[in-house]
Protein backbone atom coordinates (compact mmCIF):
# COMPACT_ATOMS: atom_id res chain seq x y z
CA UNK A 1 0.00 0.00 0.00
CA UNK A 2 2.71 2.05 0.93
CA UNK A 3 4.82 2.95 -2.45
CA UNK A 4 1.37 2.90 -4.50
CA UNK A 5 0.22 5.46 -1.92
CA UNK A 6 3.29 7.70 -2.81
CA UNK A 7 2.61 7.44 -6.39
CA UNK A 8 -0.68 9.16 -6.16
CA UNK A 9 1.74 12.22 -7.00
CA UNK A 10 3.61 11.56 -10.24
CA UNK A 11 5.51 13.56 -12.46
CA UNK A 12 6.99 15.05 -9.48
CA UNK A 13 10.09 16.34 -11.91
CA UNK A 14 8.32 18.27 -14.90
CA UNK A 15 4.40 18.32 -14.37
CA UNK A 16 3.27 16.80 -11.26
CA UNK A 17 0.10 15.10 -11.42
CA UNK A 18 -1.75 15.03 -8.42
CA UNK A 19 -4.05 12.38 -8.27
CA UNK A 20 -5.22 13.37 -4.54
CA UNK A 21 -6.57 16.61 -5.55
CA UNK A 22 -10.11 16.62 -4.03
CA UNK A 23 -11.97 14.81 -0.81
CA UNK A 24 -13.38 11.87 -3.34
CA UNK A 25 -10.08 11.17 -5.08
CA UNK A 26 -8.88 10.24 -1.19
CA UNK A 27 -12.04 7.95 -0.58
CA UNK A 28 -11.73 6.31 -3.88
CA UNK A 29 -8.13 5.32 -3.72
CA UNK A 30 -8.93 3.84 0.50
CA UNK A 31 -11.92 2.05 -0.97
CA UNK A 32 -9.27 0.30 -3.39
CA UNK A 33 -5.96 -0.15 -1.09
CA UNK A 34 -7.95 -1.30 2.26
CA UNK A 35 -11.60 -2.45 3.37
CA UNK A 36 -13.31 1.42 3.66
CA UNK A 37 -16.69 0.73 3.61
CA UNK A 38 -19.54 2.23 1.01
CA UNK A 39 -20.89 5.44 2.60
CA UNK A 40 -17.12 7.22 3.82
CA UNK A 41 -16.77 10.61 2.74
CA UNK A 42 -13.16 12.10 3.05
CA UNK A 43 -13.10 15.98 4.16
CA UNK A 44 -10.77 18.51 2.96
CA UNK A 45 -8.44 17.80 6.21
CA UNK A 46 -8.32 14.35 6.11
CA UNK A 47 -7.00 14.98 2.83
CA UNK A 48 -4.38 17.50 3.66
CA UNK A 49 -3.02 15.10 6.14
CA UNK A 50 -2.65 12.28 3.79
CA UNK A 51 -1.23 14.37 1.41
CA UNK A 52 1.50 15.07 4.30
CA UNK A 53 1.42 11.35 5.16
CA UNK A 54 2.15 10.53 1.38
CA UNK A 55 5.06 12.86 1.62
CA UNK A 56 7.16 11.66 5.02
CA UNK A 57 6.74 8.32 3.51
CA UNK A 58 8.32 9.33 0.00
CA UNK A 59 11.02 11.06 1.91
CA UNK A 60 11.58 7.93 3.93
CA UNK A 61 11.48 5.65 0.90
CA UNK A 62 13.37 7.42 -1.62
CA UNK A 63 16.79 5.71 -2.42
CA UNK A 64 18.43 9.62 -2.08
CA UNK A 65 17.04 10.50 1.53
CA UNK A 66 16.14 7.04 2.83
CA UNK A 67 19.49 6.77 4.70
CA UNK A 68 19.22 10.54 6.24
CA UNK A 69 15.51 10.31 7.44
CA UNK A 70 14.51 13.78 8.66
CA UNK A 71 12.91 12.75 12.84
CA UNK A 72 10.24 14.48 11.82
CA UNK A 73 9.01 12.38 9.26
CA UNK A 74 9.49 9.60 11.36
CA UNK A 75 7.32 10.84 14.22
CA UNK A 76 4.59 11.50 11.89
CA UNK A 77 4.98 8.22 10.35
CA UNK A 78 4.73 6.78 13.88
CA UNK A 79 1.71 8.78 15.34
CA UNK A 80 -0.23 7.60 11.89
CA UNK A 81 0.76 4.12 12.75
CA UNK A 82 -0.65 4.27 16.19
CA UNK A 83 -4.02 5.78 15.23
CA UNK A 84 -7.25 3.31 15.90
CA UNK A 85 -6.96 1.01 13.11
CA UNK A 86 -9.99 -1.30 12.23
CA UNK A 87 -10.97 -3.35 14.64
CA UNK A 88 -12.89 -6.66 13.99
CA UNK A 89 -16.54 -7.48 14.75
CA UNK A 90 -18.07 -11.04 14.97
CA UNK A 91 -21.43 -11.72 12.63
CA UNK A 92 -24.27 -12.48 14.48
CA UNK A 93 -23.49 -15.65 13.29
CA UNK A 94 -20.85 -15.95 15.52
CA UNK A 95 -18.27 -17.21 12.12
CA UNK A 96 -18.13 -14.45 9.64
CA UNK A 97 -15.94 -11.05 10.58
CA UNK A 98 -15.80 -7.49 9.12
CA UNK A 99 -13.80 -5.09 10.08
CA UNK A 100 -15.04 -1.57 10.66
CA UNK A 101 -13.93 1.66 12.17
CA UNK A 102 -14.91 4.59 13.96
CA UNK A 103 -12.96 6.80 11.33
CA UNK A 104 -12.26 5.09 8.03
CA UNK A 105 -9.86 7.77 6.73
CA UNK A 106 -7.62 7.36 10.03
CA UNK A 107 -7.73 4.05 9.90
CA UNK A 108 -7.11 3.97 6.41
CA UNK A 109 -4.36 5.72 6.23
CA UNK A 110 -3.04 4.22 9.78
CA UNK A 111 -2.90 1.13 7.52
CA UNK A 112 -1.11 2.66 5.25
CA UNK A 113 1.47 4.14 7.57
CA UNK A 114 1.86 0.08 9.31
CA UNK A 115 2.93 -0.97 5.64
CA UNK A 116 5.51 2.03 5.30
CA UNK A 117 6.70 0.60 8.71
CA UNK A 118 7.27 -2.47 7.31
CA UNK A 119 8.65 -1.35 4.08
CA UNK A 120 11.25 0.59 5.73
CA UNK A 121 11.77 -1.68 8.31
CA UNK A 122 12.21 -4.96 6.34
CA UNK A 123 14.73 -6.10 3.72
CA UNK A 124 12.42 -4.79 0.70
CA UNK A 125 13.80 -1.18 1.52
CA UNK A 126 16.94 -2.05 -0.73
CA UNK A 127 14.67 -2.76 -3.49
CA UNK A 128 12.74 0.28 -3.41
CA UNK A 129 13.52 2.27 -6.56
CA UNK A 130 12.42 5.33 -8.50
CA UNK A 131 11.35 4.49 -12.45
CA UNK A 132 13.98 5.28 -14.53
CA UNK A 133 12.25 7.42 -16.53
CA UNK A 134 13.54 11.05 -16.81
CA UNK A 135 9.88 12.59 -16.26
CA UNK A 136 8.81 9.74 -13.81
CA UNK A 137 9.06 9.75 -10.39
CA UNK A 138 7.62 7.08 -8.92
CA UNK A 139 8.70 4.53 -6.59
CA UNK A 140 8.65 0.41 -6.65
CA UNK A 141 9.59 -2.05 -5.42
CA UNK A 142 11.48 -4.52 -7.32
CA UNK A 143 10.53 -7.72 -6.89
CA UNK A 144 12.45 -9.25 -10.10
CA UNK A 145 14.58 -12.46 -9.24
CA UNK A 146 17.93 -10.49 -10.24
CA UNK A 147 16.78 -7.01 -8.52
CA UNK A 148 17.47 -4.84 -12.07
CA UNK A 149 14.08 -3.43 -12.78
CA UNK A 150 14.76 -0.12 -13.92
CA UNK A 151 11.25 1.20 -14.64
CA UNK A 152 8.09 1.45 -12.66
CA UNK A 153 6.33 -0.08 -15.70
CA UNK A 154 7.37 -1.96 -18.20
CA UNK A 155 4.12 -1.39 -20.82
CA UNK A 156 4.78 1.99 -19.72
CA UNK A 157 7.99 3.68 -19.05
CA UNK A 158 10.25 0.92 -19.92
CA UNK A 159 8.46 0.59 -23.59
CA UNK A 160 8.84 4.97 -23.78
CA UNK A 161 12.52 4.32 -22.93
CA UNK A 162 13.24 1.50 -25.04
CA UNK A 163 11.49 3.36 -27.68
CA UNK A 164 12.97 6.60 -27.51
CA UNK A 165 16.39 4.80 -27.01
CA UNK A 166 15.66 3.33 -30.43
CA UNK A 167 14.95 6.71 -31.99
CA UNK A 168 18.21 8.04 -30.97
CA UNK A 169 20.15 5.65 -32.40
CA UNK A 170 18.20 5.23 -35.39
CA UNK A 171 17.26 8.81 -36.66
CA UNK A 172 14.45 10.00 -39.42
CA UNK A 173 13.84 6.33 -39.62
CA UNK A 174 16.99 4.92 -41.36
CA UNK A 175 16.62 1.54 -39.87
CA UNK A 176 13.70 1.24 -42.11
CA UNK A 177 15.50 2.00 -45.25
CA UNK A 178 17.55 -1.08 -45.49
CA UNK A 179 14.41 -2.87 -45.39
Amino acid sequence: HAADFVGTLGGRYRRPVERLSEPADLERWLRVAVPIPEGFSATSGELDRAVTLREAIYRLAHPASRDNPDIADVTLLNKWAAERSYVPMLHPDARGVSRRATHPAKAGLAAVACDAIDLLSGPWLERVRECGRADCSLLFVDVSRPGMRRWCDMQSCGNRAKVGRYRAAHPSGEAYDAV
